[in-house]
């Protein structure tokens, strides 16, 4: 089986990431990430694996758990 090799994404691709995620959908639906991945020329793995990434990083830094679904009161 061969595996994805890491890539990292461009400036660019990271401007359209980064705009998607800030000011589109944390959570984007499959139709919505398969548009990403085209516009920036990624895979849709590659996509998925940016987003949650993305969005471990944004949970950190406003404190929250690292997983959805998991505050408690």
């Amino acid at each position: 089986m061969a595996s994805e090799k890491p890539v990292t994404p461009t400036e660019e691709q990271l401007e359209i990431l980064e705009y998607n995620f800030c000011k589109v959908n944390k959570h984007p639906d499959p139709t919505t990430l398969c548009l990403i991945a085209a516009e920036t020329g990624l895979s849709e793995e590659q996509t998925l694996k940016w987003f949650k990434q993305r969005l471990a990083e944004w949970r950190k830094s406003e404190g929250l758990p690292s997983e959805s679904g998991s505050v408690r009161d």
